[in-house]
């Protein structure tokens, strides 16, 4: 039983050929096009207001040499958004519970924002490696630790979102097979567990959202750091 709890998180397969490929381009495929008309449907013109507030949020306090990564921070966070709200369906596979993906992003992306700030201001760059003001006896101490903190950022944002999502879905399934088995031996017990597991999927759903979110921010804010 252990075991099968987290076969939701196999890579599916077909005919010995990964799905996942397939799991990473759905989400594309539901986001409405634009039109050329002058006015927008209801749907078209809600998902134009969220990529614009979303964007202003995010890139409103930063330099306009930040203003570049605009479209591609946008469209991650619509990447993600989807993927885990796809995952949340039934019979549904979602690939952000993959560290390896999740690394994959983050890792280009945390090294692009650095590589900008070695090229275009590497002293400031450097700087944050070591506070103003340090102790001369600290100074080696400092510059290991800002070091290891700096190159722990990529699998921080990776594991965050990987564990976020990995134990909301073990949660969704535990409590669900709680309320499976307790529904011919102890009928309320089993409404209140699926009342619970109503409420824990308002939750995750929370997550979802907030889970992509979080990662872009992080993101536009160690790219602020370095333009």
């Amino acid at each position: 039983m252990a075991v099968s709890f987290f076969d939701q998180f196999m890579s599916p397969t077909f005919l010995g050929i990964p799905l996942i490929a397939l799991a990473l381009t759905l989400p594309w495929v539901l986001f409405p096009q634009p039109s050329s008309r002058w006015l927008n449907n209801r749907l078209l013109t809600l998902q134009g207001w969220f990529i614009n507030r979303f964007t202003q949020q995010i890139f409103q306090p930063m330099s306009p040499g930040g203003h570049h990564w605009a479209a591609l921070l946008t469209s991650l966070m619509l990447f993600l958004f989807t993927l885990n709200m796809c995952g949340l369906l039934p019979y549904t596979f979602t690939p952000t519970t993959q560290l390896s993906l999740n690394m994959a992003l983050a890792v280009p992306l945390w090294l692009a924002t650095v590589i900008i700030g070695m090229r275009n201001q590497p002293t400031h760059a450097l700087g944050h490696l070591l506070p103003e003001g340090t102790p001369t006896l600290l100074i080696p101490v400092l510059i290991i630790i800002e070091t290891i903190s700096l190159f722990i950022r990529p699998l921080a944002l990776g594991v965050r979102l990987t564990a976020n999502l990995t134990a909301g879905h073990l949660l969704i399934q535990l409590i669900a097979t709680a309320a499976f088995v307790l529904l011919p031996l102890m009928p309320t017990v089993a409404i209140l567990t699926t009342i619970l597991l109503f409420l824990l999927t308002l939750l995750e759903v929370a997550v979802a959202m907030i889970q992509a979110y979080v990662f872009v921010l992080l993101l536009s804010l160690y790219l602020q750091e370095n333009v």
